[in-house]
């Protein structure tokens, strides 16, 4: 059984979780297998950080550099660090309600919760007295209401169709994924679809909507402490039950342990959610919140509005705070190069690990990238954000609008996922 196992891996045949989380077997063909060994992936990988690294390099010495720079290098780390940890909000969650492995949902809890400690620190500095009526510069803390809800519950629902949100679908792009190419295009569509339903929405439900922000009612310390206090709730109700035990790899020669360990072995997602938590504040100290829609948002809208598509004016739109969709003026943007870091840098680590496995795209992946990313780009463009820029950077900044988007969000996952295997059975 292990041989014929062994085999199915070789062959590309594994069977593989798609859209709506049922196990079924690809029917479409898997590439070719390239025999490289793994020094020679390893060196591919580190050519393509040095590339990235120069890349950086070069642009840092450029007038005005140094924000792009900055971006490319923490969009790197950023898709290095989700590739290693398989950090995916469907992942994790399904694990949850399929097998009852709490571990990657106690990863997110991980990395919101250092986030909300630096966050603290950089508002503490930046805007001493958050009791008046400014908000920290830049950080995403929109406003609350059932429009917010609804955009969550379709981000979800197109996590569940697609497979992933569009931060995991990015990262899997790197590892030759077949259905994230389709779910960004798709994602791209719904972008468009948003800014067409936005000004009645705008008028409707957002114009007089609350735009809370926690530490002005509570202050830093009690916004925290009770943030805290939150997560620890939900860690403490998820460990209720004793963890399914990991497989405990054979003994090797320590270097090839730590070379396995860094650069072949999924990351504990704890390990995952630190670090993520980690260039988050380091992000928003230096650039901004994270967030990987500006650039898909600013470039549909851009290519909307060249075809006459979109109406003259979108209500109340660039005033708000989240994931900005304005219009792009050059060919480099500091979120462009943040995308285009976490791309690469996932590819190189895919394949340093092994794990660049290009699949031929077949009519299903097709259909529920397309569906799920419209569905996805919808909600990211009505939520003013994903599942990174108002959720995890949002609830970082102690914005309740961040917590609203994440429930609706996990119920929209939940409910798709059950719908869809009922159709399904």
């Amino acid at each position: 059984m292990d041989r014929v196992r062994q085999r199915r891996r070789r062959a590309g045949g594994e069977p593989r979780r798609h859209g709506l989380g049922r196990q079924v077997t690809s029917s479409a063909a898997a590439l070719p297998a390239v025999p490289v060994g793994a020094g020679i992936r390893a060196g591919l990988g580190l050519t393509l950080a040095a590339f990235l690294a120069a890349s950086a390099w070069h642009l840092s010495g450029e007038a005005g550099g140094t924000r792009l720079a900055l971006s490319l290098v923490f969009g790197a780390l950023f898709g290095f660090v989700l590739q290693r940890s398989r950090f995916c909000f469907l992942c994790v969650w399904r694990d949850l309600l399929d097998r009852g492995d709490p571990r990657g949902v106690l990863g997110i809890l991980a990395a919101l919760a250092v986030g909300m400690a630096g966050y603290a620190v950089v508002f503490g500095a930046w805007l001493p007295d958050p009791s008046g009526t400014r908000l920290p510069p830049g950080a995403h803390i929109g406003p609350v209401g059932p429009v917010l809800a609804l955009a969550g519950l379709a981000f979800g629902a197109g996590m569940a169709v697609s497979g992933s949100c569009l931060s995991a679908h990015l990262y899997r792009l790197g590892e030759g994924s077949p259905t994230a190419p389709f779910a960004l295009l798709g994602a791209a569509l719904g972008f468009v679809l948003g800014f067409l339903t936005w000004n009645p929405l705008y008028l409707s439900g957002i114009a007089e909507a609350p735009v809370t922000w926690l530490p002005r009612h509570l202050g830093y310390a009690g916004s925290l402490v009770a943030g805290l206090a939150v997560l620890a709730a939900l860690a403490l109700w998820l460990l209720r039950r004793p963890l399914p035990p990991r497989p405990v790899p054979d003994a090797v020669d320590p270097l090839r342990a730590v070379f396995a360990a860094v650069f072949v072995a999924r990351w504990p997602t704890w390990l995952g959610g630190l670090a993520v938590g980690a260039i988050g504040t380091l992000a928003y100290l230096r650039l901004g919140p994270l967030g990987v829609t500006a650039e898909i948002g600013g470039r549909s809208r851009q290519a909307a509005a060249s075809l006459g598509l979109l109406p003259e004016r979108l209500e109340g739109l660039d005033g708000f705070r989240g994931c900005a969709t304005a219009l792009r003026d050059g060919l480099l943007t500091p979120n462009g190069l943040f995308v285009g870091g976490l791309v690469v840098a996932s590819f190189a680590a895919a394949l340093a690990a092994g794990q660049f496995r290009p699949v031929r795209p077949g009519r299903g992946h097709v259909l529920r990238g397309l569906s799920g990313g419209i569905l996805l780009g919808w909600g990211a463009m009505t939520g003013l954000g994903c599942s990174i820029g108002t959720l995890l950077s949002g609830i970082m900044a102690g914005a309740l609008s961040g917590w609203v988007f994440g429930i609706a969000m996990l119920a929209g996952i939940t409910v798709t996922l059950r719908l869809g295997r009922g159709l399904l059975t």
